[in-house]
């Protein structure tokens, strides 16, 4: 039988959770109590969950409490890209019933409106499963949204990477091979984060999600997780890329941004071939290029860019409850 426990009446160590996380079959560095450690103490509500079998840790739910158009929710953790359970390999169907189970029994005790969470991506599993989320169909809950986020399978031999992309990106990036465009790994976050802002402002009207000082922090708690690699004209940065590495499966393109004025060297196709084949020498199985979606709308343009690279979608699931 699983009980659930808050935590902080869990007796249960920042250091017991993560290493838990890291040990669990589809958590990912935004489940870490490190990584949520970066927000501010008022920022959010901490109502996070820890669920053992026979005093044994089996799954971990971070989460707060959050308060929209009157409501009280209890959310997955607002400061992530992803939460919900992160569980051990060794689930099983009746597990992912019990789990719900007690989070909704939780969620009554909290006397909250609603329930909602975000489920890693299924790349984001080491044994692919849908347990948990039938276990939340047939607990009544519904789909917020389903976005759709572009994926990259890197399982391909390196010399046949660049035979997945597209005939228009093969020939991009051969041009910025041609033009002397140059691929590393860089500190110079604070030239990259100025050529970022511009871009999100101008495409979408938008600041990054991150302050400069946020993503520095993260950089220095998460040095070989957090990296960013940049595209270079000689000394000049033109584009550049902020990953995390979730796990150890899954690698997020968590911000891509370019110059427009070096738009001509076609900068981002190499950039992108580069980084791959790193990921790939280092283990990982997917590269998550992020959603194409806003609110179930499509950014056609978007779509084709990242299919560009041999991607395809999967989704990015939203689940909700109403009590």
């Amino acid at each position: 039988m699983i009980e659930y426990i808050p935590l902080k009446k869990a007796n249960v160590s920042q250091h017991e959770w993560d290493e838990f996380v890291d040990s669990s079959d589809n958590g990912t560095i935004f489940h870490t109590r490190k990584f949520l450690s970066y927000h501010p103490d008022d920022r959010f509500k901490d109502a996070s969950l820890v669920f053992k079998r026979k005093n044994n840790l089996f799954s971990v739910f971070p989460a707060a409490l959050i308060e929209r158009e009157g409501k009280k929710i209890l959310s997955s953790h607002g400061g992530a890209s992803y939460g919900s359970f992160a569980y051990r390999s060794d689930l099983n169907f009746q597990d992912a019933h019990e789990l719900v189970d007690c989070l909704l029994d939780y969620a009554k005790k909290l006397k909250v409106d609603r329930v909602q969470l975000t489920p890693p991506p299924i790349i984001y599993q080491s044994k692919l499963s849908n347990y948990i989320d039938f276990a939340l169909v047939r607990n009544g809950f519904n789909y917020l949204k389903r976005e759709v986020s572009s994926v990259v399978q890197l399982d391909v031999e390196k010399d046949n990477l660049i035979y997945t992309y597209r005939p228009e990106a093969r020939t991009a990036l051969k041009k910025a091979q041609k033009e002397g465009v140059q691929i590393v790994e860089t500190e110079r976050f604070e030239e990259y984060y100025e050529i970022l802002k511009k871009n999100l402002k101008m495409r979408h009207g938008v600041t990054p999600t991150h302050t400069l000082d946020e993503l520095l922090r993260l950089k220095y708690m998460f040095p070989s997780k957090i990296r960013l690699w940049g595209a270079f004209l000689d000394d000049k940065l033109i584009a550049g890329v902020c990953n995390f590495s979730a796990n150890s499966k899954v690698v997020l393109a968590f911000y891509i941004s370019h110059d427009e004025a070096y738009q001509e060297y076609r900068a981002v196709n190499l950039l992108f071939y580069e980084i791959m084949k790193r990921y790939q020498d280092e283990g990982f199985k997917y590269l998550d290029f992020g959603i194409f979606t806003v609110n179930i709308d499509p950014n056609w343009g978007l779509a084709r860019f990242k299919e560009n690279f041999g991607s395809r979608g999967i989704f990015r699931d939203y689940f909700y409850k109403d009590l």
